[in-house]
């Protein structure tokens, strides 16, 4: 880990208005360098996206801190994540959370994400394939869940998994120029929402998993 360029971004997101000192340390923890392709090793401490295979991303570090901030993760709860990508949004929940479950739609990304979070010892991730848009209905309900994919709208399925007391943060909007962070708080009276930021996620797909990759 290049030391010196997480202490960079650290204090970055400090004044970018992160506060949270355990989600800042779950960031200091993770070797984001681990996540990211050969090519874009030397930026992976910059405060940027960066693509990865698929079409997918890495996200930018401020957007995971502040979505991760929002979700309010204690030590003790069971969070579902919508699109494990690189692993990397997976690794600092898993530093937060007592268990961390992850969907992702591409069967490579997926197993690569699993085998390098087992490499970096972290083994309170459980990772599987399928449709994110469905969640994991075999292991609600959830303390948390965070989508790291864009829905077209609230994603019922997702808040129907959520228990009572629970937080939902997920990306929204149909026009990735007018996506917003949306916090969903579910409790016994109903749904409390908050819009946080703006944003900018590949679309959260629904349907049959795509061929490529399922062998």
């Amino acid at each position: 880990m290049n030391v010196a360029a997480m202490q960079r971004l650290i204090a970055e997101l400090r004044q970018s208005g992160i506060s949270d000192e355990n989600v800042l340390a779950a960031i200091g923890a993770v070797d984001r360098e681990r996540f990211v392709a050969a090519p874009f090793a030397e930026r992976a401490w910059e405060n940027t996206a960066l693509p990865i295979s698929f079409g997918q991303t890495i996200s930018q570090p401020l957007v995971v801190a502040a979505m991760t901030e929002a979700l309010r993760v204690g030590p003790r709860m069971k969070v579902l994540e919508i699109g494990t990508g690189s692993g990397y949004q997976a690794a600092v929940l898993a530093k937060l959370a007592r268990r961390v479950y992850s969907i992702e739609r591409f069967k490579p990304l997926s197993k690569e994400a699993e085998r390098l979070l087992i490499n970096l010892g972290i083994y309170n991730v459980v990772c599987d394939v399928g449709d994110g848009s469905k969640g994991w209905p075999g292991q609600a309900p959830f303390d948390r869940i965070i989508v790291t994919a864009a829905a077209e709208e609230r994603p019922q399925a997702l808040i129907d998994q959520l228990g009572v007391g629970g937080i939902l943060i997920v990306p929204v909007g149909r026009d990735p120029t007018t996506q917003v962070v949306e916090r969903i708080v579910k409790s016994e009276s109903g749904l409390q929402r908050d819009t946080l930021m703006p944003v900018r996620f590949v679309p959260l797909v629904s349907g049959p998993l795509p061929v490529l990759g399922q062998g």
